[in-house]
């Protein structure tokens, strides 16, 4: 019976439904009761289910009268993730994810090489100021090269027409260290030590493709920048400088050919490209000489200018930099530190060749302002330079290079431990 009571129900509730729209109009209430005393006569209600459908009838509350169309709500999240506003998706390339109008992507690195130095023997022909070579006989080293590994992540959108971005690098290395200096400290391969996690990179970035780009935090220098960028021992090791407590990172080509651009705090501004052409420039953190107590009261500026095209069917980037930052020693000689650098790698194929050179005066080497004046307090001069070609077939590439980091000692200045070539 309750099997045949709720069949006839939902039999009677259709016919309900089917009922003409007319009928319905002109007279709802009369309309239904007819519609279901003429099932019951026709046997298809009992008089039970006849009784329960006519009491349910009159328990409803009349049809309210038709209302103009309301102005359609606000969407719920869920509505919007429905209609695509808010659905999170891949990023168009690289790894990430696109969330509405904010793309977070991931990039990184992980490496370690084995590396065996053999150096000279320590003794007062070998102990020197400035040297990169290591001293003291063989070791033996499970390391990180010059790259230690690295994790970026970046968090891009496009607000108000302006491409706004953020940008965080986080660089751990596999090496234990002191942390006596911060992450890149010296090495100690001892049990219980740990490595350290350089926080090189974290700025901001606001520009649009007409007006070009504005950077503002911790991020690499422009002096320099290409030089290292494009050394091919950034994913190698290079020289394996303090090889039996290595540090988080190896030295590459850096002092042997280049300056450490190094990562700074800065305010730079970079142009759109014109016919190739694009030029950055910026105020940076001033640095100080390094050994030296100083207050320096102006910024130090970066510029640099390259242009990327193809002659002769010979794809070219070129480059020019340059620097200058004034110091002030508390009691003693200030001076101004300038560096100049330019470049050219020319690619044609798989081959490619670069040619490199620096010049500054009171620039120091290895690093900025390391070594950069005598104990008087005067700017010492220093130059270099590196060539390297390369050749990659398929997924291999085969490279070699050779360069040099010079400095010269000031007028009058005796220094007979100042080394004044590393090469390599």
């Amino acid at each position: 019976m309750k099997t045949a009571l709720a069949l006839g129900a939902a039999g009677a509730l259709a016919l309900l439904a089917a009922a003409p729209a007319a009928a319905q109009a002109a007279s709802p209430l009369d309309a239904t009761d007819q519609l279901l005393l003429r099932l019951k006569e026709k046997g298809i209600l009992s008089d039970e289910e006849y009784a329960a459908l006519a009491k349910l009838k009159q328990a409803q509350p009349a049809p309210a009268a038709a209302l103009p169309a309301a102005a359609p709500a606000p969407q719920t999240a869920a509505a919007e993730a429905l209609s695509g506003k808010r659905v999170v998706t891949m990023s168009k390339s690289g790894v990430g994810l696109e969330l509405g109008d904010v793309t977070l992507t991931f990039s990184g690195s992980i490496n370690g090489f084995y590396s065996h130095d053999s150096g000279n023997r320590t003794g007062p022909a070998s102990t020197v100021v400035g040297g990169l070579a290591t001293v003291g006989g063989s070791t033996s080293a499970v390391r990180n090269g010059l790259l230690p590994g690295f994790l970026k992540v970046d968090v891009t959108t496009t607000q108000g027409g302006w491409d706004v971005g953020a940008h965080f690098g986080l660089y751990p290395g596999i090496n234990s260290v002191s942390h006596v200096g911060g992450a890149n400290s010296g090495g100690t391969p001892q049990a219980l030590a740990t490595s350290g996690i350089d926080a090189r990179e974290t700025y901001l970035t606001f520009g649009k493709a007409n007006f070009g780009e504005v950077k503002i935090g911790r991020a690499i220098g422009l002096f320099g920048q290409d030089a290292i960028l494009n050394d091919i021992t950034l994913l190698s090791v290079g020289t394996a400088a303090g090889n039996a407590a290595p540090s988080n990172t190896s030295l590459g080509r850096i002092g042997v050919g280049y300056i450490y651009t190094d990562f700074q705090p800065q305010i730079t501004y970079t142009t759109p490209k014109f016919g190739g052409f694009q030029l950055a420039a910026g105020a940076f953190m001033p640095l100080v000489t390094v050994g030296l107590n100083e207050v320096n009261d102006t910024p130090g500026f970066q510029a640099r200018l390259s242009w990327d095209g193809t002659l002769g069917g010979v794809g070219v980037h070129a480059w020019l930099s340059g620097i200058t930052q004034d110091h002030n020693p508390v009691g003693g000689l200030g001076y101004t530190g300038r560096g100049l650098d330019f470049g050219t790698k020319l690619t044609a194929g798989g081959a490619s060749l670069l040619g490199y050179y620096y010049t500054g005066k009171g620039l120091g080497t290895t690093g900025l302002f390391i070594l950069s004046t005598d104990a008087a307090g005067k700017a010492r001069g220093s130059d270099g330079f590196y060539l390297q070609d390369t050749y990659t077939v398929g997924k291999v590439t085969l490279g070699a290079s050779y360069g040099e980091s010079r400095l010269d000692l000031t007028r009058g200045e005796v220094n007979p431990t100042l080394l004044k070539r590393n090469s390599s």
